[in-house]
């Protein structure tokens, strides 16, 4: 996905829902601050995304400009609607969002996770794909593995869960 893609399923959200701030939590949410990344981290073709006062028009989104919709067959992107409690985020996460409102997006304006946060909620959810999304990102530069790690030690409330994330991100770094 490109940028320009993004704004597109934002610009329809808007459409869809009356609504005009929305939430991108996925991996797609990197384009804000990296609008052309290196391209095995934009090969999804979904946006995870939620109305930010809104939450419940999520399933607005999904069932108008979801996956299998008409707009996902005309243009080969599409939106996922997600609830706020989709991604395991690390507190303070909306003091780093990247705002993106763009002239082409016509009032629809996209909070997007930082990039930090979404390699953190990416470390939470623990599949290979998003190990191997978070080694590119740290390969790429696009982030640094030690601010990572300090974003972990210092925005995770449990305990349990900082330990598991700094043991998924030695993974990541290559040292097991």
């Amino acid at each position: 996905m490109r940028l320009h893609e993004l704004e597109h399923v934002l610009r329809a959200a808007r459409g869809v829902t009356n609504e005009r701030e929305f939430v991108v939590i996925g991996s797609q949410a990197i384009l804000a601050k990296f609008p052309d990344p290196p391209r095995f981290l934009a090969y999804s073709n979904e946006v995870d995304v939620y109305p930010l006062h809104a939450p419940e028009k999520a399933d607005l989104i999904d069932g108008s400009i979801g996956e299998l919709s008409m707009f996902h067959d005309t243009y080969g992107y599409y939106a996922h609607g997600v609830a706020p409690e989709t991604a395991v985020l690390p507190l303070n996460w909306q003091e780093r969002a990247v705002r993106l409102e763009t002239a082409g997006m016509e009032g629809a304006i996209g909070l997007c996770l930082h990039p930090l946060d979404v390699a953190y909620s990416k470390l939470a959810a623990g599949r290979d794909k998003d190990i191997a999304f978070i080694r590119e990102m740290i390969r790429c530069d696009l982030i640094k593995g030690g601010s990572l790690e300090n974003l972990v030690k210092e925005e995770t409330e449990k305990r349990d869960l900082q330990d598991l994330l700094l043991a998924r991100l030695q993974v990541c770094r290559g040292v097991t």
